[in-house]
């Protein structure tokens, strides 16, 4: 089977290799039909990070039908329409049963996340509850309507997740940070849970009438202090909740500073920091939780009959589409910016 391959910073590869075979009784091999790259694949694709050259693709979103199912399997059967989540909940521990499945006791760090998804097929680990079966077949529905279904293999899920650890309830005033395929499905959310207003921060004209097509009541261009006040200024003083979609310092920074007393952080955003202190906050009783997103537990509770409905449309973040053997392609568009998300029509 082809799968893409990380060759080295600047460059994806597609490379002929075996196709994946059942390991455990709980195991389910997966044809898949769409993948896509995500923001977190460019922190490899553009710098490096800790990547080891010439080594497994990092992506973790798709859409598929099963092939084959271990002996434990009991959800889903060959021929089922899936979306395959980036995290792995076993639906039982303590975690899961609170609905932070992205943080599964059972499945603990990178056990319970998922990877390899740029390929023409998948072994999916712990497989029996974290799998979400779609009604149908992928011809039974408009591309329009695959991209929605796609998202929820992540970015709308982590987008939601934001929302959720930040509390976000009717009437409040949100700002997003971030104006990617998770902030722009930050303020999907945010809209959802009834936010009055939602202020999404961004600089590029694209996204920002993308995200007003969504959702978002206004945008701010600025950054730092100057960002701050701005959004001051439009909010008539701090935000409700802040929802950073980033993952570096200074988002989170931004996110503290545009909070009035007492608001509330919810950070989805993939750290690329080691430290940051809290300290500063305690004068100001600010919450801030946060982490890997639930997404088997908000799809099955509440994102995938909202997509089906039609009340959402977040695949409208899926600005350009590539065919598998275009993975570099894909890549170095939303790396230049040149598209918000990239999709991958595998099959």
């Amino acid at each position: 089977m082809k799968t893409a391959i990380f060759e080295q910073a600047g460059q994806m590869i597609i490379e002929e290799v075996a196709k994946p075979t059942l390991q455990a009784d709980d195991d389910v091999i997966i044809k898949v039909v769409r993948a896509c790259v995500c923001g977190s694949d460019l922190w490899s694709y553009s710098h490096g990070d800790d990547k080891a050259a010439h080594s497994p693709n990092s992506g973790h979103e798709a859409l598929g039908i099963v092939e084959e199912v271990g002996s434990a399997i009991t959800t889903v059967q060959p021929g089922d329409f899936v979306i395959v989540p980036f995290t792995h909940g076993c639906g039982t521990c303590g975690a899961c049963r609170a609905g932070f499945d992205g943080t599964c006791d059972n499945h603990p760090g990178a056990t319970n996340w998922g990877g390899g998804y740029q390929s023409e097929y998948i072994r999916f680990h712990y497989g029996n509850w974290a799998l979400v079966k779609v009604p149908g077949q992928p011809s039974d529905y408009s591309e329009g309507m695959i991209k929605s279904l796609l998202t929820l293999a992540d970015v709308m899920p982590t987008g939601y997740h934001a929302a959720r650890c930040a509390q976000v309830e009717r009437g409040d005033k949100v700002v997003v940070i971030g104006d990617g395929a998770v902030g722009q499905c930050a303020v999907i959310a945010a809209k959802m849970m009834g936010a009055s207003q939602i202020i999404l921060m961004s600089r590029h004209a694209d996204r920002q009438q993308l995200a007003l097509e969504l959702g978002a009541t206004a945008i701010v261009a600025e950054r730092g202090e100057e960002g701050v006040k701005r959004v001051r200024e439009l909010l008539g003083g701090g935000a409700d909740a802040a929802l950073e979609c980033v993952g570096t310092e200074a988002a989170i920074d931004q996110a503290l500073g545009v909070l009035r007393n007492g608001g509330r952080v919810g950070f989805v955003g993939v750290p690329h920091y080691d430290k940051h202190k809290l300290g500063s906050t305690f004068a100001r009783n600010i919450s801030v939780a946060g982490g890997s997103a639930s997404v088997t537990t908000y799809n099955k509770q509440v994102l995938l009959k909202a997509v089906l409905d039609g009340d959402i449309n977040p695949g409208k973040v899926f600005t350009t589409s590539y065919r598998l053997d275009d993975i570099n392609q894909a890549y170095r568009d939303m790396a230049d910016r040149k598209s918000i998300k990239s999709m991958l029509v595998v099959d």
